[in-house]
């Protein structure tokens, strides 16, 4: 049974950072496009941030230069380290895998098929 499930997380104040940690279990972690999604009372589920299986990454202009994804494969584990956060990036963070696929081709949170509970980031001004 694919499992992931999120870790991390908290309240910080605005300028300051936080990491985020997802643990992916009941599948082959290596093989498949891994993201972060984020949603907000305002936007929806966003995808944040993506990583492919050969670790190239991609992300939603609004946090490039400031966030970075990452992944573990023998520890079947994703990171997201947040710098530089501000206030518009509170949110329910979310890991979501696209088992199936090596590479992020999609953006939009239909396509992935696997979730985990979320984690709620909150940044203060």
């Amino acid at each position: 049974q694919v499992q992931v499930v999120e870790s991390g997380g908290g309240s910080v104040q605005a300028g300051g950072s936080l990491g985020l940690s997802c643990a992916a279990s009941g599948y082959t972690y290596s093989r498949h496009c891994m993201a972060w999604f984020r949603q907000t009372p305002g936007k929806g589920r966003e995808g944040v941030a993506f990583i492919d299986k050969d670790g190239s990454t991609r992300y939603t202009d609004s946090v490039k230069g400031r966030f970075t994804i990452s992944r573990d494969n023998a520890k079947k584990t994703l990171f997201l380290q947040m710098d530089s956060l501000k206030p518009e990036d509170t949110g329910l963070y979310y890991c979501a895998a696209l088992v199936g696929r090596a590479v992020c081709e999609e953006s939009s949170h239909w396509a992935y098929n696997f979730w985990g509970q979320g984690t709620q980031v909150t940044v203060s001004s």
